[in-house]
């Protein structure tokens, strides 16, 4: 038997990311949960902010954003960033992370973070506590460590990814099967 709760987000886990946001002179990070993808042709993702966010206003004027994907050796900044306001720290020098300059955006992506998405925002919609930016994906840049010298596949699994479920992180958990395997013809 399950007992009714009042309607609720409730869907995890989610990605606990780092969106990067702002110019290469002033940027910003702040860590959102709820971000996910929307369609695949064109590629296209979301992020949902609060509008008192201090990165809020730099996401709005620039248009664009970077979705850098968080690991467990980066869960002490990604949590900080997320509670912490850029109007009062400088996140970069507090948490120690590297921002590399972008390349088909303005703002910086980073280095730490096993794949960063670089995206330009195509429609926002105002949802009530969250605003949602919708955004086309203009390139994603794939950190070298995690890519098989032999066969070129990139080994996210690797990274050991940071997720957030109900107010707490967590990592990913063992490998269990690839799309499709439960019904996979043996060879």
């Amino acid at each position: 038997m399950k007992q009714q709760w009042k309607p609720g987000t409730m869907i995890f886990p989610l990605p606990a990311v780092l969106v990067t946001c702002g110019t290469a002179e002033k940027s910003n990070m702040l860590t959102v949960a709820w971000t996910g993808t929307i369609c695949t042709d064109p590629a296209m993702c979301y992020i949902s902010v609060r509008p008192e966010r201090a990165s809020y206003p730099l996401i709005c004027e620039q248009m664009e954003f970077t979705i850098n994907l968080t690991t467990e050796d980066m869960a002490r900044a990604t949590d900080w960033a997320g509670v912490r306001s850029g109007r009062d720290y400088d996140k970069w020098a507090e948490t120690g992370l590297t921002p590399e300059p972008g390349r088909m955006v303005g703002c910086p992506s980073i280095a730490e973070a096993p794949l960063s998405i670089e995206c330009r925002v195509k429609e926002i919609v105002k949802l009530g506590s969250h605003d949602m930016f919708i955004a086309e994906v203009l390139c994603v840049l794939a950190r070298e460590d995690l890519i098989d010298p032999e066969t070129g596949a990139f080994r996210l699994g690797d990274a050991r990814l940071l997720n957030y479920a109900h107010g707490n992180y967590y990592g990913q958990g063992p490998h269990i099967g690839r799309f499709g395997w439960t019904v996979k013809k043996k060879k």
